[in-house]
C-alpha cells in the first residue's frame, strides 16, 4: 500500500516536508509497535487533524524522491536524510532528472523557486508524466490557474503555503481547497503537512494574506522577539537569559490562545493590572502605533506577495503607512 512522494525542488522546506513526514512514519512505527492506541492531533477549534497515525495506508507515503539541481545538493540532501535513520537513508535522491521522477510518482510536491515553475513544468513528457496524479504547489505567488495551463487537464493541482517553523514540525501550513469528490487527495495533504504542524483548507483568494501572515510572519515575530530581549539587557538582564525569557513568554502566550482559544484581548486584559507595569508598558506601545503599523507590515507584504511568480513582475507594493514620524517596513520575502 501506499504511494510514492517525490519532491521536485527539495531545498530547506522540501527537507522540512519529507524530514516531518518520516518522523511521523517512525512515531507511528512505534506507537504499534508498542500496542499504544492511536491517536489524533487537536487543532484550534477542537476538532481532530488527520495525522500518520490516524491516517488510511492508501494516505501514507511508502516511497521518496528527492529532485535536486547540483550534486552539491545531493551530497547534502543524503547526509540530512542520513541522519534521520534507516527511513531517511530510503529517500532517493535524484540529481537533474526531473521527469524520471515524476514518472515513478504518484504524488508531486512543487518546491522551486517561483521563477523556474514553468521550466520545470514544461518539459518535454512533464505534461504526460503527470497525467491523472496530484500536483501540490507551496510556491508563493504562483497560482492554480498558471500551474494548470501548464499541466494536463486531468492533472490534480493544490496550492499549499507552509511557513518556516515547518522545519521544528510547529509550522502552519494552509492549503486551497479539494473537490469533496476527492476524499483521499484530502486525506493525503492532511497527512504530509500535519506532519509537521498545523494544517486548514482555505480558497485560493486569501492565499497572498496567508503568505504575508503565516510565511512572513516568522519574521515580524522575530522582530518583537529580539525587541524585548533587547529591553531585558536593557534593565540589566543577560543577554542569553533575557532571549530565554522572551521566546518561552512568546511561546507559552501563542499556546495559551492557541490550545484555549481564548481571545489575546482576553489573555491581555487578564495580565493588566490597576495601576501596574503592564498597563504603563501597553500605553507605551500604543504610543508607538505597534498595533497598527504590525497590521500594516501584513498589508504591505501581503501586496508583495501578489506579485511573487507573475511573469515580468517585480514585488514591489504601494501601499504606504499613513504614520507620521515612521516609515514604511522594508519586507524582505
Amino acid at each position: 500500500m501506499g504511494y510514492t512522494l517525490c519532491i521536485l525542488g527539495c531545498g530547506t522546506m522540501g527537507i522540512a516536508i519529507t524530514s516531518g513526514v518520516l518522523a511521523s512514519l517512525d512515531a507511528k512505527a512505534t506507537t504499534r509497535s508498542e500496542g499504544s492506541p492511536e491517536r489524533q492531533s487537536a487543532s484550534a477549534s477542537g476538532t481532530s487533524t488527520p495525522t500518520l497515525l490516524s491516517s488510511s495506508e492508501a494516505a501514507v507515503p511508502s516511497r521518496f524522491i528527492a529532485c535536486v539541481s547540483r550534486q552539491e545538493s545531493a551530497r547534502k540532501l543524503r547526509r540530512t536524510f542520513g541522519d534521520l535513520g534507516s527511513s531517511g537513508q530510503a529517500v532517493e535522491v535524484v540529481v537533474g532528472d526531473n521527469l524520471q521522477a515524476i514518472q515513478e510518482s504518484d504524488v508531486v510536491i512543487l518546491c522551486c523557486k517561483p521563477q523556474q515553475a514553468q521550466n520545470i513544468l514544461s518539459l518535454s513528457g512533464a505534461k504526460e508524466a503527470l497525467d491523472k496524479k496530484l500536483l501540490i504547489s507551496i510556491l508563493a505567488g504562483v497560482t492554480i490557474s498558471q500551474l494548470e495551463d501548464w499541466v494536463l487537464p486531468t492533472t490534480r493541482v493544490v496550492r499549499a503555503m507552509p511557513n518556516t517553523p515547518c522545519r521544528i514540525r510547529e509550522g502552519m501550513t494552509v492549503v486551497s481547497s479539494v473537490p469533496p469528490e476527492n476524499t483521499l487527495d484530502k486525506e493525503i495533504i492532511l497527512t504530509i503537512f500535519s506532519s509537521i504542524g498545523r494544517c486548514r483548507f482555505l480558497d485560493e483568494k486569501h492565499f497572498d494574506a496567508c503568505t504575508a501572515l503565516s510565511g512572513s510572519g516568522p519574521a515580524f515575530v522575530c522582530l518583537v522577539l529580539e525587541a524585548m530581549a533587547d529591553g531585558g539587557v536593557m534593565m540589566g538582564l543577560p543577554r542569553v537569559e533575557a532571549l530565554e525569557l522572551a521566546a518561552q513568554t512568546l511561546q507559552g502566550t501563542a499556546r495559551m490562545a492557541l490550545q484555549s482559544g481564548v481571545h489575546p484581548a482576553a489573555i491581555k486584559d487578564s495580565v493588566t493590572t490597576p495601576a501596574g507595569c503592564t498597563i504603563a508598558g501597553l500605553l507605551t506601545l500604543e504610543d508607538g502605533r505597534v498595533r497598527s503599523t504590525m497590521a500594516r507590515a501584513i498589508q504591505v507584504a501581503t501586496q508583495h506577495a501578489a506579485a511573487l511568480g507573475q511573469p515580468g513582475s517585480e514585488a514591489k507594493s504601494k501601499a504606504k503607512l499613513p504614520v507620521s514620524g515612521y516609515q514604511t517596513p522594508r519586507v524582505v520575502d
